[in-house]
């Protein structure tokens, strides 16, 4: 039976999203493509119609989620305050607690190094971020941006992921809390009037 375009579309871009979700939360070994179309309310049947393999849907679905962790960033592009709470966001609990939500490169690193299909796709969500954040944070001097860049992304990156690994949430917190205060510190309250 064929199914219309639209139709078989929507349900390649859901298998897409879940797959892109589950891979973020367990990693790519400790989702099974059963549990994918599983999630997505279809059965385990049609998947080879839309993907070859397991590894054909792992490098798709970081490109997907690629798309879904640069919207945030896209979206804090447009001014110094925006991109430091990029930085603050993306050092919060909130994040740290929800990664099948998050960034993909905080929930995958590990994950991607293994998995050979998959590191095309990474390392071209990578360069994309590098780039982003060379471009638009407020660096306080302009030496060299680009290493800034990598320098600040790879310390939010490990933070989150040191932050997710440890059983203790005191220091889960610390190490989010002293990340965000090296690059993107809250800013003190405004003074009462007087």
């Amino acid at each position: 039976m064929r199914y219309p375009a639209a139709e078989t579309a929507e349900k390649h871009q859901r298998i897409l999203q879940e797959a892109a979700r589950l891979f973020r939360e367990q990693g790519f070994d400790g989702v099974s493509v059963g549990q994918i179309m599983q999630a997505t309310g279809l059965t385990h049947g049609p998947f080879y119609n839309h993907f070859a393999s397991k590894e054909a849907l792992m490098a798709a679905s970081t490109l997907h989620g690629s798309e879904h962790s640069r919207a945030a960033l896209d979206a804090a592009t447009g001014s110094p305050e925006a991109m430091r709470q990029y930085v603050r966001d993306y050092m919060s609990a909130a994040h740290r607690d929800a990664p099948g939500n998050g960034c993909l490169l905080a929930a995958l690193a590990g994950d991607a190094r293994k998995q050979p299909a998959v590191r095309p796709a990474f390392g071209i969500h990578l360069q994309s971020i590098i780039g982003k954040l060379a471009a638009h944070f407020p660096w306080r001097k302009k030496r060299n941006p680009r290493q800034d860049a990598i320098v600040m992304l790879s310390a939010m990156v490990g933070a989150v992921a040191l932050a997710r690994a440890v059983d203790d949430g005191a220091l889960s917190d610390e190490i989010l809390a002293a990340v965000q205060a090296a690059y993107a510190p809250t800013p003190p309250a405004p003074a009462p009037p007087a």
